[in-house]
């Protein structure tokens, strides 16, 4: 039976499954529907078995078309690492690789060293995600990312982990705010000003909670949006202040329209790590972008 099962019809099973219809994996997989569709009765015939309930509405999974999603998925990122490994031996390195990283990393940091890899193997190609912490290390774990990027944090077990930047908090003024005439800001001051969040839930929105109450106050923003630049567009516009990485604060806040200060807390000495899971061997072409993001 095994001989008769085309890892690329598990493939177009696998995009209908997640589909949830015929017609829309087939034009993702850019295949005719009907062609997709005899791929996944062949798959059928080889096991015996009905993999799909059709209807009008689409189509549902039996629970033997369940098994075989879960295992397909796993297979076809097999196939997918098989492919990388095999492009990266030889002379010149190729093929893809999957880079997650955390925002202030991609802002500050990452454009101009991953250009500098690029430069140096123009045959690779980087996949990058955008990811916070927390979701950088779980895809490092789950084989879901060849490298990560993020807050520097406890190793877990089977990642391997390297120094990547250092990236302060810094807090971040409008133009002649009173803060401004400090050297340094301390937490509690902050605290007792307006505030701008940014990417509620995130590793440094969960970070500045737990700070806040562990010294008996509370991180309260009047707003919290999604990214670096439009909560130095808020602070611009006298909405409030704002605790960001450095990275993002000279990115977005470099003009003569904000000052920014140093946050005076040990904890806010905030450094970035780069997270790979413990192969051996490595793959070449992973191995080569470890390098130049070290660097």
């Amino acid at each position: 039976m095994a001989r008769r099962i085309d890892p690329y019809s598990i493939r177009l099973f696998v995009a209908a499954a997640q589909a949830g219809s015929i017609a829309r994996a087939a034009e993702r997989e850019h295949i005719a529907a009907s062609a997709l569709g005899r791929r996944i009765t062949d798959l059928e015939h080889a096991f015996g078995t009905a993999l799909l309930v059709r209807s009008p509405r689409g189509i549902a999974l039996t629970d033997a078309g369940r098994l075989v999603l879960t295992r397909g998925i796993k297979i076809d990122e097999d196939l997918e690492a098989l492919a990388r490994e095999v492009q990266s031996e030889g002379g010149e390195l190729r093929g893809t690789v999957r880079l997650y990283a955390n925002m202030s990393a991609v802002v500050g940091f990452l454009p101009e060293r991953l250009r500098r890899f690029m430069q140096a193997h123009p045959q690779a190609r980087v996949a990058l995600h955008e990811q916070d912490t927390r979701d950088v290390v779980r895809a490092c774990l789950d084989d879901l990312a060849d490298v990560g990027v993020g807050v520097e944090q406890a190793v877990p077990a089977g990642l391997e982990a390297w120094h990547f930047a250092h990236d302060p908090l810094q807090v971040v003024v409008p133009a002649g705010h009173a803060l401004a005439a400090l050297d340094s800001v301390s937490f509690a001051a902050v605290l007792r000003e307006p505030l701008i969040g940014v990417h509620q839930g995130g590793a440094l929105d969960r970070s500045l909670h737990e700070r806040a109450e562990a010294g008996g106050g509370r991180f309260s923003p009047t707003m919290s949006v999604s990214s670096f630049d439009a909560v130095c567009r808020m602070v611009e516009a006298g909405l409030g202040i704002a605790i960001i990485p450095r990275s993002a604060a000279s990115a977005f806040a470099g003009t003569a329209r904000f000052e920014r200060r140093p946050l005076d807390e040990r904890w806010a000495d905030r450094k970035l790590q780069l997270y790979s899971l413990r192969r051996s061997p490595q793959p070449r072409l992973v191995l080569a972008l470890i390098d130049s993001l070290r660097g």
